[in-house]
C-alpha cells in the first residue's frame, strides 16, 4: 500500500514557476514509477511526466518547461514548473505504480494523491 501526499499549488501568473512536492508513504518508494497526471475542467485526466528508478517521460506540452526529480531517501518527488501558460492550469495529481508501462501509457496507476491545484493567470 503507498499513500502519496501532494503539495505546492498555487496561483501564478504566465510565464511563471512553481514547484510541486508528492511525499509518499511505504518502505519500497523506491521500487515505483511516481508520475504527475492533470486534469482541467470539462477535459479528460492526461498524462504530464513520470519518474522510475532509471528514466524519467514528459508529455510533449511540458518537454523543456518542466523537470521531475525524485529522493528516494525522503520518499518524495519535485516538479518543478517553469514558463507556466494558462494552459497549464489543471489539478495535478500524484500518482504511482510499480508498473512504468501503466503510469507512462495509461491513467489507472495504482494509487493516487488527493490532488493540488495549479492556476497560471494570463
Amino acid at each position: 500500500q503507498v499513500q502519496l501526499v501532494e503539495s505546492g499549488g498555487g496561483l501564478v501568473q504566465a510565464g511563471g514557476s512553481l514547484r510541486l512536492s508528492c511525499t509518499a508513504s511505504g518502505r519500497t518508494f523506491s521500487t515505483y514509477t511516481i508520475g504527475w497526471f492533470r486534469q482541467a475542467p470539462g477535459k479528460e485526466r492526461e498524462f504530464v511526466v513520470a519518474i522510475s528508478w532509471s528514466a524519467t517521460y514528459y508529455a510533449d506540452s511540458v518537454k523543456g518547461r518542466f523537470t521531475i526529480s525524485r529522493d528516494n531517501g525522503q520518499n518524495t518527488v519535485h516538479l518543478e514548473m517553469n514558463s507556466l501558460k494558462p494552459e497549464d492550469t489543471a489539478v495535478y495529481y500524484c500518482a504511482a505504480d510499480e508498473d512504468t508501462k501503466v503510469v507512462t501509457r495509461t491513467i489507472y496507476p495504482a494509487y493516487w494523491g488527493q490532488g493540488t491545484q495549479v492556476t497560471v493567470s494570463s
